[in-house]
């Protein structure tokens, strides 16, 4: 009976274990207004003035630094959040808030970006 129980559950976290990538290139869109004073991923209230992110491709607590490919502006932010999984089926890796979008051109909605991984959070990226 035990058993039988516990292969189910191990089957759905293999299902959303989540990868950890260096380097990663697809698309940024920008949080939907609706997400605004709900809870993100590490419990923490989205803002759209905070410098976070979502993405499904790295861990939680990271800091990345995301070059828009279009201008080659750049931003540090944090990954805080989740994204829904069908958002990564459609070529995005990041979703950011209005101040990170901002940073990076105020693209309109959706952008070819390049997210890297730092090692340690820059002195100047501040939330």
């Amino acid at each position: 009976m035990f058993l039988l129980l516990f292969i189910p559950f191990f089957g759905i976290a293999q299902k959303t274990a989540k990868v950890s990538v260096k380097k990663l290139h697809g698309f940024a869109t920008i949080y939907s207004n609706r997400f605004v004073g709900l809870r993100t991923s590490t419990g923490e209230i989205f803002k759209h003035t905070n410098l976070t992110a979502a993405s499904n491709f790295f861990k939680m607590n990271t800091w990345v630094k995301i070059t828009n490919l279009n201008n080659k502006k750049t931003v540090v932010v944090r990954i805080n959040d989740r994204m829904h999984p069908r958002m990564a089926r459609m070529g995005r890796v990041v979703d950011l808030t209005k101040a990170g979008a901002k940073r990076l051109g105020n693209f309109d909605g959706i952008t070819r970006v390049k997210v890297e991984v730092l090692k340690e959070p820059v002195a100047s990226a501040k939330l």
